[in-house]
């Protein structure tokens, strides 16, 4: 029998937002990714450009800075994408987070998220 997994949608990990779009920030991402809702990102320092979070980095991109509000692929130039930059709660059990993470490095980028009021909740 075919097991078939469906994926998050658009803003499903969300508990709360704040008021209107505030918690909401459209950012620049780098090329040549595929990214579903929830993907915790960061930004590479050297470029400006947002990816998903890589806690093993040194550029920026290992400081969790928000959480994926809708999928997202980009080609080789990259794209504009939305992501959940402040003001949150969002569950923990539908964030998608880098294969291998730690717990201590996942317990750091809760940490950031906490510092930008993204706070995750259990459901």
């Amino acid at each position: 029998m075919t097991v078939k997994t469906e994926s998050v949608y658009t803003g499903e990990f969300l508990v709360s937002e704040g008021n209107n779009t505030i918690s909401r920030e459209q950012v620049v991402f780098a090329a040549n990714l595929t990214m579903l809702p929830g993907t915790i990102v960061a930004m590479a320092t050297d470029t400006g450009l947002f990816q998903p979070l890589d806690p093993t980095a040194d550029d920026g991109s290992q400081n969790a800075l928000g959480v994926l509000y809708a999928g997202k692929t980009t080609d080789a130039n990259g794209g504009d994408g939305v992501i959940i930059s402040r003001l949150a709660e969002v569950v923990d059990s539908l964030l998608i987070w880098p294969e291998g993470i730690t717990d201590e490095q996942k317990a750091t980028a809760v940490d950031q998220l906490a510092a930008l009021d993204i706070i995750l909740r259990t459901e």
